[in-house]
């Protein structure tokens, strides 16, 4: 079979049984397929086959030129932070509960074949760099594909703390904190908040405060080049934490400043070319039916 992907990496968290009877199923479809394979290090342990070849986790971008994600949404996202700076192609076979990332399903894995072949739909989507620094130091930075999140450390606790975006004064807020969103993370926590939804080929962020004291605060879609800057205040009685993806968490003593960009690397997410994202939010949110109409 000539294909477009020379090497395929395979990936899984595993979370329950079926996980592993779905890539047990995917590597016996790309022997037939004779399409060369690597697997995860941590996902081979699991199947216990030493007939695999398998690589550390770290250096999957360098040993394949597409990576197939057995797993729900959780998966793919930490998949993506894996391959993100290398930019290598993530195609996501659903096995988690919701699956806005993950489009192919177990019994539709003959939709891999076509894909393998060149027939797909590419969307590359872009992440956020969070950056926190203290007295002038830099205590910790991580990527986000879905949002950056500022939250409350232990207990819901109010917070303080100013916005500027490109160094242009925005407001002070008093609330439990705040979510910066991709718009493939505005399906996601930010959606929960009472964010909008942002197609995801939309260049723009989303800012959506958590519970504010303040009722006329209201999410607030921005350009997606701008650069947000958050002050914790100086006076602020708790320490809250930042999350990046809900995979990395940085505390924000009072005084602490976050920078929130783009990231250069963007993510290349492959979807069967039937895909269609209005079917998304409409079977995965249900987002709405289409109306009949009887003559």
């Amino acid at each position: 079979m000539s294909a477009t992907f020379k090497t395929v990496g395979i990936f899984a968290r595993v979370t329950n049984p079926s996980v592993v009877d779905t890539l047990k199923t995917l590597i016996s479809y790309l022997q037939r397929l004779q399409q060369p394979f690597v697997v995860d290090a941590e996902t081979a342990k699991l199947l216990a086959d030493s007939s695999l070849t398998s690589v550390p986790r770290e250096a999957l971008s360098q040993r394949c030129n597409l990576l197939i994600v057995v797993g729900g949404d959780g998966s793919l996202l930490h998949a993506a932070h894996i391959v993100i700076n290398d930019e290598i192609p993530v195609l996501g076979v659903n096995r988690g509960r919701l699956g806005f990332l993950t489009d192919i399903l177990p019994t539709e894995l003959k939709k891999i074949e076509a894909i393998l072949q060149g027939k797909f739909i590419l969307e590359k989507r872009f992440l956020l760099t969070a950056t926190v620094q203290h007295q002038g130091k830099i205590i910790g930075q991580s990527n986000a594909l879905n949002e950056v999140a500022l939250i409350p450390a232990s207990v819901p606790h109010m917070n303080e703390f100013e916005i500027d975006i490109d160094d242009q004064f925005v407001c002070s807020q008093d609330s439990d904190g705040l979510i910066v969103a991709t718009p493939t993370g505005s399906t996601a926590y930010a959606l929960s908040g009472g964010g909008p939804i942002l197609h995801p080929q939309l260049d723009a962020i989303v800012m959506v405060p958590m519970f504010p004291h303040t009722l006329t605060i209201r999410p607030i879609v921005i350009e997606g080049n701008r650069r947000i800057n958050i002050r914790i205040s100086p006076h602020n009685t708790a320490t809250p934490r930042l999350t990046c993806d809900s995979q990395a968490f940085i505390n924000t003593p009072p005084g602490s400043q976050i920078e929130i960009q783009k990231k250069s690397q963007r993510l290349h997410l492959i979807h069967p070319i039937d895909y269609d994202y209005y079917e998304t939010l409409r079977s995965k949110l249900y987002w709405g039916r289409k109306l009949t109409y009887s003559e």
